[in-house]
């Protein structure tokens, strides 16, 4: 490993990222996991669903 991928990896460690960023970061998780399964998933799906469980979480 390079210097530089070390300096990177250990200040990444240190980076806190706002709930909207996190919100970001999971939905394209979310998305690159299911477009290998499925071809005709989109971004929108993926926005739209996160938005549903979103919604039945802060119901309970």
């Amino acid at each position: 490993m390079t210097d530089s991928l070390k300096a990177l990896m250990e200040a990444a460690k240190h980076v806190k990222m706002s709930p909207s960023e996190q919100e970001e970061q999971r939905q394209s998780f979310a998305y690159g996991n299911a477009k290998i399964e499925n071809d005709l998933i989109q971004k929108e799906t993926v926005a739209r669903q996160s938005s549903v469980l979103k919604e039945s979480k802060d119901r309970l």
